[in-house]
């Protein structure tokens, strides 16, 4: 059975993958952040990257509960590869002010006086919607003028849990989230889905249980004995969802081991429109709702206004991608989320999760510094997270369960007939030789019965001849 159980081979893989995961990140570098502002023209970005970081994933803290769950936290910790990497992670690049523009977007229906006020601290602090930072900065933090006035006046129970600004920021090290799943010992058909994550077991956001459910994996294994019909069902924290996945087709890894791919289905981003069963991510009513082709996750991002796509908005609208030049049409093989599964065993064996963030701005007049930025979703990068391949140690036990056992079936069907067939020889040749012995015997006996005979004629024959005297 394939259950987690402490003192395992394969809890130990659950616990510390021997995987070196690989997040490659693409950044959209704007190159006439000035006309844009002034001129009205059309954003012009350029795509740099890939910036590469190897990923080493641990569970700890780990600790068995009575009614067949464990609760752990993650550790993740990221290496920067320069050798996989276009450039170093001081190379610059020129991105959207996402705190500014998430303060000022926020404030489109406040006060104007707020507004107003908002407008001079940014003169006074020289604020502008668009920053030059290095990669490192975007992605690990740079001290920001608005997060560090807001530490100083928000009131202590408003305050955001970070100083700096940054994408991953907070990411690299031990997660303070505290996440219990099933471990499969009493029910194997609910093996590592999530029980409830910092004691929850729904989220809070959406307007209905069924969008609000955690009941999912982490995505590194799933409950055994997986088929075609099957949804398999992904959280992730920064999602702010369960993420559903859909058989697509049969595949082979490079270590031959056979797999199913799932995906995304092509209605998981699209509009109620077109998918009516997503009205419940709209908690505001179907103004809230998201363009087709995005996911709104400011509930879970401090009401930033932060919307998810496929990169290069696979799968969204085409009227996303050409509100600015420069992106590329997508491309399923470069731009598809999918994992790769194990049926039998329900292991993950490659894995490509590829995710667009994108800002949704706001254009609001009474703040000068924005009053040019028009209503537009501004990507800012996309990046994929995964692994190619499981090491052999892995992948030898599962071909051994996915091959194995009907080889020697076969092999032992295959030797019972072939032992059949030498009984049924032997048995063949036995008869021949008994029949040929016995055959010898009769003819033998009847030679000792004629010899016999003949000499018992010649004594009578002897005996009735007359004596000569």
């Amino acid at each position: 059975m394939v259950a987690l159980r402490p003192g395992a081979k394969t809890f130990g893989w659950w616990a510390k993958p021997p995987v070196e995961p690989r997040i490659s990140l693409y950044i959209y570098n704007v190159t006439n952040a000035d006309d844009f502002l002034s001129n009205g023209s059309k954003a012009i970005v350029d795509e740099v990257g890939p910036y590469v970081y190897s990923e080493t994933w641990e569970k700890v803290n780990i600790v068995e509960n009575d009614n067949g769950t464990l609760s752990y936290n993650l550790r993740k910790i990221y290496s920067f590869r320069e050798d996989l990497s276009v450039g170093p992670e001081d190379d610059v690049v020129i991105v959207p002010n996402i705190p500014m523009l998430s303060a000022t977007s926020q404030s489109k229906h406040a006060a104007r006086f707020l507004r107003l006020a908002m407008a001079s601290i940014m003169d006074i602090l020289k604020i502008k919607p668009f920053v030059q930072v290095s990669v490192g900065q975007l992605l690990w933090g740079y001290e920001d003028p608005l997060l560090k006035l807001a530490k100083d006046v928000v009131p202590k129970e408003q305050k955001l849990p970070y100083e700096e600004f940054g994408l991953l920021y907070g990411k690299n090290g031990t997660s303070s989230d505290r996440v219990t799943v099933n471990t499969g010992v009493d029910d194997i058909r609910r093996y590592g889905i999530i029980d409830n994550f910092n004691g929850r077991t729904h989220l809070p956001h959406w307007t209905t249980d069924a969008c609000n459910t955690l009941a999912g994996t982490d995505g590194s294994i799933f409950p055994p004995h997986i088929d075609h019909d099957r949804i398999l069902h992904v959280y992730d924290k920064d999602l702010c969802r369960l993420l559903p996945l859909v058989f697509e087709k049969e595949v082979m890894t490079s270590n031959e081991v056979p797999g199913y791919r799932f995906t995304p289905p092509e209605w998981v981003f699209a509009d109620v429109d077109s998918h009516p069963d997503n009205m419940c991510f709209c908690p505001a009513g179907k103004p809230s709702c998201s363009p087709n082709g995005l996911f709104n996750v400011s509930l879970c991002q401090y009401d930033s206004p932060i919307m998810l796509s496929f990169p290069h908005f696979y799968l969204a609208d085409e009227s996303l991608r050409t509100q600015v030049e420069g992106i590329s049409p997508p491309m399923k093989e470069k731009h598809q989320f999918f994992f790769d599964v194990q049926p039998k065993m329900g292991t993950t064996l490659r894995v490509r999760a590829r995710i667009q963030i994108n800002l949704a701005v706001s254009q609001v007049f009474d703040i000068k510094q924005v009053a040019n930025f028009p209503d537009i979703i501004f990507p800012i990068l996309w990046f994929e997270e995964g692994i190619d391949n499981l090491p052999d140690e892995v992948t030898d036990l599962m071909r051994f369960a996915e091959q194995v056992p009907p080889k020697i079936r076969v092999a032992l069907i295959v030797g019972l007939c072939a032992l059949g067939v030498i009984l049924l020889l032997l048995s063949t040749f036995c008869l021949i030789r008994n029949s040929h012995r016995q055959s010898t015997l009769h003819l033998e006996g009847s030679n000792y019965l004629a010899t016999a005979q003949v000499d018992m004629n010649k004594k009578q024959n002897k005996d009735n001849q007359p004596a000569r005297y």
